[in-house]
Parts: C-alpha cells; structure tokens; sequence
C-alpha cells in the first residue's frame, strides 16, 4: 500500500496523457494559448504503461485519464488497450470535454471504461462559445447523448465562473431530472496559465449550494463515497444526483488519496504543488523499477498536508499543463 506522511491511503492515479486540447477555455490556460509540449518532451505510452503497472502493484485501483484533452493524442485507443489489461486495476475512467469522443464509446465500453466525466459548463450555445472560443456545442452534446444511450455512467463537470455562467446551475440542475447523470458543479481555481489569483471566492460551494436551494428547497444531502471530492446531494423525484467540488475552498484535502502525473512525466502529490518527482527523468536515466518505487515513496512520505501548504511556493500553472 502507498500511505503518506499524514496517514492517507493513495490509491488512486490521474494521468494526462497531453497537454493539447480542441478548445480554449479562459480558466483552463491564457487567451493567447500556451507553449505546446515538444512531442520528445511528452512520456511516450510505453512510459505511461510502465508507471501505470508499477503503481497498480503499489496499491493503485484506479486510474483517471486526463489531458489537456485525452482524445486528441494520436493512438490514444490502442493505450488504452493496453492500460485496461494491466492486471490488477480495477478501474479504468476518462475525464473528456466531448468534442470527438462520441464515435469511440462503442470501443469504449468494450475495454471496461464505463465512468466518464463530461466537462459542460453551459448548456447555452453562445456561452459555451464565449467560455471555450469553438464552435462545439453540439458536438458535446452529442456525446453526452451517446455515452447514456450505451448505458455510461456521467458526471458533467461545471466550473462555476461569476459573470460567466451563473444562469446554468439551474439548468444544469435540471438535467438530473429525467437523466441519470451527475452534476457536478466546482469551485473556480486559479489555473489559467496567467496571473488571475484572488484570495476570496464569491461563489463557493456554499453559495452554490444556497443557488440550487432557492428553486429546490427539497434537496437533500446523501452519503458520500469514500475519498469523495464532493458533497452529494439528491433532489427528491430526480433520476440523477448534484455534486459541489470545493476545489478551491479545499475541504476534501484530509481524505485525498490520489496523485497527479503530468504529461511531462512529473508527479505531482496535490493539484496545487508545482510537482515533486520527475519519474520521466528516472525512467530514461535507466532507473529500474525498484529505484523509482523508491522515489515514489519518499516523495509521498515528504506530501504537503493540504493544497494550501502547497500552493505557498507554486506558480499557478494551466491547467492543462497540470492534467485535471
């Protein structure tokens, strides 16, 4: 098992397989884009493959495919081929924003990938412009569309961006009436790749949360999962479910049990550190695979208590650069 320095079980892997993405969502990296990584620069998939089946054997159940955005990477189908055949992993998921997923969902549920979270933050076409600079609305609708056709499980991940798309939490809301989906509406974080920083957040998951109870007094709370990085909620007569992420209030942070790795190959033991170990670095130095079990160890026995420690000395990066 992987326990860190405070006692928390880690057990849980994301992996952003790329930094480059099909759209230019503001909160996500600058206006004017970001540095792309040189292809020589990116962990190749043998080298994800590698630290994918080192970490299942440390105590790794699940593992989160990130990006950027995970389906613009040139053979990303075959990967996960071979990701779900390491044996061991028990669960395989994929955090999308849908533009041309919809085509591999078939192929999809026949590898055992049956969770994906959907990034949607509006359900207004002109919004979704205005927050992702592309014209693909209706393209991720369509896929949403076709991962609850073949029975998918959905999470729709919404950031919550004040003077941007207040007027979607009740719509969005609304989608878990006749849809058995998960809402999942997030705290705004401060990784645009820029300077945006704020140390006050006028929607957090409490003001969110009021929001909703106003057109839904009934909404209840429910029993969280396990490690969950949200607060449930089920509105009564609803097919689906809400959940708040309090990403940047942090109130998860005492049950966290996952790591990040980057597309660079760096890890990173909270979202808000500027990364802890390069396993890239170790792997083409021709570390065997004890070495970086080592490396690993220790870096998640020195793990920051929470993101605010963590944060104290890191450059908000882009997101995308960082994997979600």
């Amino acid at each position: 098992m992987l326990i860190d320095n405070h006692g928390r079980v880690i057990n849980y892997l994301r992996l952003a397989v790329t930094d480059r993405c099909n759209l230019r969502c503001f909160y996500c990296m600058p206006e004017g884009g970001i540095d792309w990584l040189a292809r020589n620069d990116l962990m190749t998939y043998e080298e994800m493959l590698r630290i994918c089946a080192l970490t299942v054997k440390m105590g790794v159940e699940k593992i989160r495919i990130t990006g950027g955005e995970p389906f613009v990477r040139k053979d990303i189908m075959d990967f996960l081929t071979d990701l779900t055949a390491i044996n061991g992993l028990k669960q395989v998921s994929i955090t999308t924003n849908g533009v041309v997923t919809a085509p591999l969902i078939p192929e999809l549920k026949k590898l055992g990938i049956h969770s994906i979270n959907l990034s949607l933050d509006t359900l207004d076409k002109n919004r979704f412009y205005a927050i992702t600079h592309r014209d693909e609305f209706n393209a991720v609708m369509h896929t949403m569309d076709q991962l609850l056709l073949n029975d998918m499980e959905v999470k729709i991940n919404a950031v919550v961006m004040d003077g941007k798309n207040i007027e979607d939490i009740l719509p969005l809301v609304n989608l878990t009436k006749d849809l058995p989906v998960s809402v999942r509406f997030i705290e705004e974080m401060p990784f645009n790749g820029g300077d945006k920083h704020y140390t006050t957040l006028k929607w957090d998951h409490l003001k969110i949360l009021e929001a909703i109870k106003e057109y839904y007094p009934e909404i209840t709370k429910v029993q969280d999962p396990a490690f969950s990085t949200s607060y449930n909620y089920h509105i009564p007569g609803h097919k689906g479910n809400v959940g708040i992420i309090a990403a940047y209030t942090r109130s998860f942070c005492g049950t966290c049990n996952r790591i990040r790795i980057t597309p660079l190959g760096m890890m990173k033991t909270c979202l808000y550190d500027g990364g802890v170990l390069s396993i890239k670095n170790l792997m083409r130095a021709g570390e065997d695979d004890l070495a970086i079990e080592t490396a690993i160890r220790d870096a998640i026995n020195h793990r920051h208590l929470n993101g605010w420690e963590a944060e104290k000395s890191t450059r908000h990066e882009s997101m995308a650069a960082i994997g979600g």
